[in-house]
C-alpha cells in the first residue's frame, strides 16, 4: 500500500540566527504546505540539514512535525544514517513518536556494495513496522541502488514499500521498473524528472519545489495521475528553469533563501553549508519573479 501519491515536500528546517531550529516558523511552514495540499511531509530529509543536527535535534523535530500534523496527512521521517546501528535506532525512535513512514538514504561515504545495501534495508525494515521507502542518491552518497537490488528488496521484505530515484538516469529507472513490476512505488527525486518518471508508472515526488509551491507541485501529479497529461506536462515545464535555479548550488543553500525571500523566516544553513552567492541570488530571484511566486 503506498504511503502517499502525489507531492511530498522535502521540508527545509528554519533556523534562527544562533543556528537553533525555529519551531515556531517550523510550525508556520508546515500549516502553509498543509493549506497547499501537500501531499506528504518528509521532514529530516537531506533538504532539513538532519546531518548537522544532533540524534535529540533530530528526534525533537520530528515530534513537532507529528503533532503539528495531527494525521492530517503522511509524516514520513528521514531516518537514514551511514552507519546501519544508528539508522536503526532513528527508525525506531520515529516509530515511537508515530510517524507514517520512513525515508532511508542508503548509506554515504562507506559505499557498500549491492549486498551491503540489502543487509542494511534489511537490517533496519526488521527493527520497525513501519512503512519504508528506499532514498537513491548516488551524487550525494557515492552509492548506487542497482535495479536489481531494490527488486530483490521488495520481494524479500515486507515493509520496504517504494524508492526516492534520485540518480538522474531515466534509462536505470525505467529498468528499475521492469524489475519491480509495480511491487515498489517509485518517487521522483529530482523535480526536474517527474512527468518522464510518472510515465514509466512512479506514483508522485518527493519535493524541494513543494516548498515553494505546493499547490502547483500537488496539482502536477494529480493531473498526470487523472489523465491530464497535457496540463500537468504545462506545470512541470513552467517551472523548468525555477527547479533548475532551485539547484544552482548544493540543496538546501538556495531553496533556503527561496524561502526568505517569501517572507518566512527560515534562517541561514549551519556549516558547511553556507549562503548563497550574489550572484546566484539575481538568478533565482528572476526565475522566482518569471514564475510569478514573487511580485
Amino acid at each position: 500500500m503506498a504511503i502517499f501519491k502525489g507531492a511530498g515536500v522535502a521540508m527545509i528546517t528554519p533556523f534562527h540566527e544562533d543556528k537553533s531550529v525555529n519551531y515556531e516558523e517550523l510550525g508556520r511552514m508546515l500549516e502553509a504546505q498543509v493549506q497547499g495540499h501537500t501531499d506528504a511531509i518528509i521532514v529530516c530529509g537531506t533538504t532539513g540539514e538532519p546531518v548537522t543536527m544532533s540524534m535529540e535535534e533530530r528526534t525533537e523535530v520530528i515530534r513537532f512535525t507529528v503533532e503539528k500534523i495531527a494525521h492530517r496527512i503522511p509524516v514520513i521521517a528521514g531516518t537514514g544514517a551511514n552507519c546501519t546501528q544508528t539508522a536503526v535506532e532513528l527508525s525506531m525512535k520515529a516509530q515511537e513518536l508515530g510517524v507514517d513512514g520512513l525515508l532511508v538514504v542508503t548509506p554515504f561515504y562507506n559505499k557498500a556494495t549491492q549486498e551491503g545495501l540489502i543487509e542494511h534495508y534489511k537490517t533496519i525494515a526488521q527493527s520497525v513496522k513501519l512503512p519504508i521507502i528506499m532514498y537513491n542518491v548516488p551524487s550525494r552518497t557515492g552509492c548506487n541502488i542497482l535495479p536489481e537490488t531494490a527488486a530483490r528488496l521488495a520481494d524479500e521484505v515486507e515493509n520496504i514499500v517504494g524508492i526516492k530515484e534520485a540518480s538522474g538516469d531515466i534509462s536505470q529507472i525505467a529498468k528499475l521498473a521492469a524489475c519491480v513490476k509495480g511491487k515498489l512505488d517509485i518517487y521522483s527525486g529530482n523535480d526536474d524528472q517527474v512527468i518522464p518518471i510518472l510515465s514509466l508508472g512512479g506514483i508522485g515526488v518527493i519535493s524541494v519545489l513543494s516548498n515553494v509551491v505546493p499547490q502547483d507541485a500537488h496539482d502536477m501529479v494529480m493531473e498526470y495521475l487523472n489523465g491530464n497529461t497535457k496540463k500537468a506536462l504545462e506545470l512541470q515545464l513552467k517551472y523548468l528553469d525555477l527547479i533548475h535555479a532551485l539547484f544552482c548550488e548544493v540543496n538546501p543553500i538556495p531553496v533556503k533563501w527561496a524561502a526568505n525571500m517569501m517572507g518566512y523566516q527560515a534562517g541561514g544553513l549551519r556549516l558547511p553549508l553556507t549562503e548563497l552567492s550574489a550572484a546566484h541570488k539575481e538568478l533565482l530571484e528572476r526565475e522566482m519573479k518569471k514564475a510569478g511566486v514573487l511580485s
